[in-house]
């Protein structure tokens, strides 16, 4: 059996894409763990399903690179926008749908020459209900609390984006982070019952924010897009970033720019596609 793929990124962030509007991907739990191994397999972060969808103009899924399904992803998103414009399938439409676990969501296409080169997505509003993180945690919401690992107090903000976030801000450089010690611990902490993504953050002196993310599933990855906009949230909550305005968030994949509104939150980046081919299973 042989299927297509197109390898993408947006801003590091890497995933081998599935159109499944004419194949079908048996299996993609177990697809993605064997081809996300970048000895062995294609290499990334995982896969994505692009899919028919009764509601949208397409339907997303995501499995990380563990296997496991994600609920959603906004480096993933805008990819998906990209394959959807770049191969026709939108009757070149700039403002689009995609169905994902997390919901319907509204992306502005940014077009030059006939691709897509970048996208707004309308990410809905931020969960900071500790329940619907989820998280134990006694108070209704999580900001600036305390959180013990390895023995060190961090303090965390908690938001989800679809899926749920842990937000550190730290005053030493998170380039001489430890993440591949310390990220496992924060991501199976007692506190988060369906594990966490977490990020941790400097901010700059020019009020732009640096962040490392370590994803469930996945490790650190080169930037999360749902991440970005968790940290521009904690950014606001913690007084750090004014909301209703622009927010420059540098990731190692590059830079995305998120505006936490009272309605919803914004994010805005580029897509790139790497390359295509085909895989024997």
């Amino acid at each position: 059996m042989k299927l297509s793929f197109t390898k993408m990124h947006g801003c590091g962030n890497n995933y081998i894409y599935f159109n499944c509007f004419d194949q079908t991907v048996p299996d993609p739990s177990s697809l993605s763990v064997r081809l996300s191994e970048p000895h062995f397999g294609i290499g990334g972060d995982g896969i994505i399903l692009i899919s028919p969808s009764d509601k949208a103009d397409a339907q997303m899924r995501i499995f990380n690179a563990d296997g496991s399904e994600g609920k959603m992803c906004g480096n993933g998103i805008r990819c998906v926008g990209k394959y959807l414009y770049d191969n026709g399938m939108t009757d070149g439409r700039t403002t689009i749908t995609v169905d994902t676990l997390s919901g319907v969501k509204t992306l502005e296409l940014t077009v030059e020459d006939g691709k897509m080169v970048s996208a707004r997505v309308d990410m809905g509003a931020a969960i900071l209900k500790s329940a619907d993180i989820p998280v134990d945690f006694e108070g209704d919401t999580v900001i600036g609390a305390p959180i013990v690992v390895d023995e060190k107090v961090y303090h965390m903000t908690c938001v989800s984006m679809g899926n749920p976030h842990c937000v550190i801000f730290l005053e030493e450089d998170i380039d001489g982070l430890d993440l591949e010690r310390i990220g496992p611990k924060f991501e199976h902490h007692i506190l988060f019952p369906e594990r966490v993504n977490t990020e941790f953050v400097n901010v700059l002196p020019d009020g732009t924010l640096k962040m490392r993310v370590w994803e469930r599933g996945s490790g650190e990855t080169w930037a999360c897009g749902t991440g970005a906009c968790a940290v521009g949230v904690a950014a606001v909550l913690t007084g750090r970033a004014t909301k209703g305005e622009d927010i420059t968030v540098h990731l190692r994949g590059g830079d995305l720019t998120v505006r936490y509104t009272d309605q919803t939150v914004f994010m805005t980046g580029a897509a790139t596609t790497v390359f295509k081919g085909e895989i024997e299973l």
